[in-house]
């Protein structure tokens, strides 16, 4: 297992520090100056060469990227020069809120795409077939602005069971006190169920909109493994020892099916936090898509590479879970990775 987490963490390292490379470059081959975007069209050539000496824009790009690398690990993210603020303070205001939301649609999408490919293909009713493959092209043809509007105007608009477009919590709900960021783990942790149930009340709409497109992928991905699963010989040898369908289903069929649908799934939340941006701006979601999206026309390096490796880490982080997690339930794969 150890040996299977660290090889695990030695690929996603390297995937990671190829990102941040990619991007880096990506960012200083594009057109436009970031010192004159900040002075301004009518500032002096001087001024101009005097920020971009303090920005380090003066040195090789190998210099750079080393400097960029190094103060990240360190905690020194630098400074928005368009924004005028510290970089760590503006993503500590904002990347918790994403998080929280790319965390919330993922686990609605896995749980949603789990549920309904066992439901599809144990059942085996035309209707329930016809279905769960209409709602699985829905959830991938739709485009997710649209969606998450439809879900305000119903509701919100319509039924009034759902907050507006307003942030993270109701007007007047205090913040709980801060621990993670995750409000609503952080009002757990603080015992307020009130403060909780506002937050999940603000954050299932654009979860759910957000999860819908993973969603629709995990369960064609799901379900196909599990027809593909029914199928094998050793489900025929548990049914001819007596076992029930249900039994061989349960046993057999659905802890094969799962393992590759969970390393997919691992993949489907870098996307869901490189995808938010449109998802925050439909609900007003005070998250790190608006500002990233302005660091990028505005070139504001900072705040964009900074963005890019938290998300890197987050990524990993939650692939390794998974692979522990799919470990634990194909102990095969551990082993192969340790005779390997």
């Amino acid at each position: 297992m150890i040996r299977t987490v660290l090889a695990r963490l030695g690929l996603s390292l390297t995937a990671a520090l190829g990102a941040a490379l990619f991007a880096f470059l990506t960012l200083r081959v594009g057109p436009g100056d970031p010192a004159r975007l900040v002075l301004g069209a009518f500032a002096s050539d001087e001024a101009v060469a005097a920020l971009r000496a303090e920005m380090g824009l003066d040195k090789p790009y190998v210099v750079q990227f080393v400097h960029y690398i190094a103060d990240f690990v360190t905690g020194d993210w630098g400074k928005s020069y368009a924004m005028g603020e510290p970089v760590r303070s503006l993503l500590a205001d904002r990347f918790p809120a994403t998080i929280e939301l790319g965390l919330c649609a993922f686990v609605i999408a896995v749980a949603m795409a789990l549920l309904c490919g066992m439901v599809g293909s144990y059942a085996r009713r035309d209707w329930i077939t016809r279905l769960l493959r209409t709602l699985a092209s829905f959830s991938i043809g739709v485009p997710q602005f649209w969606f998450g509007l439809i879900l305000l105007m119903v509701g919100f608009e319509c039924l009034g069971l759902f907050p507006g477009p307003v942030g993270r919590l109701g007007f007047g709900v205090p913040p709980p006190p801060s621990v993670t960021g995750l409000y609503t783990v952080d009002a757990l942790l603080a015992g307020d169920l009130a403060t909780f149930a506002d937050a999940c009340r603000h954050l299932l709409l654009p979860a759910v909109t957000l999860g819908l497109l993973p969603f629709g992928f995990l369960l064609r991905l799901f379900w196909a493994n599990l027809d593909d699963v029914a199928n094998e010989p050793f489900v025929l040898v548990g049914r001819s020892r007596g076992m029930t369908r249900w039994q061989v289903f349960r046993r057999y069929v659905v802890p094969n099916a799962i393992v590759p649908t969970l390393t997919a799934s691992g993949l489907v939340l870098g996307q869901m936090l490189a995808g938010s941006v449109l998802v925050e701006r439909v609900f007003n979601w005070p998250g790190a898509g608006a500002l990233v999206t302005q660091g990028i026309l505005q070139q504001d390096y900072s705040v964009v590479q900074t963005f890019i490796l938290l998300s890197a880490v987050v990524y990993i982080v939650a692939n390794l879970c998974v692979d522990v997690l799919v470990a634990a339930i194909d102990p095969r794969i551990a082993r192969k990775d340790t005779a390997g």
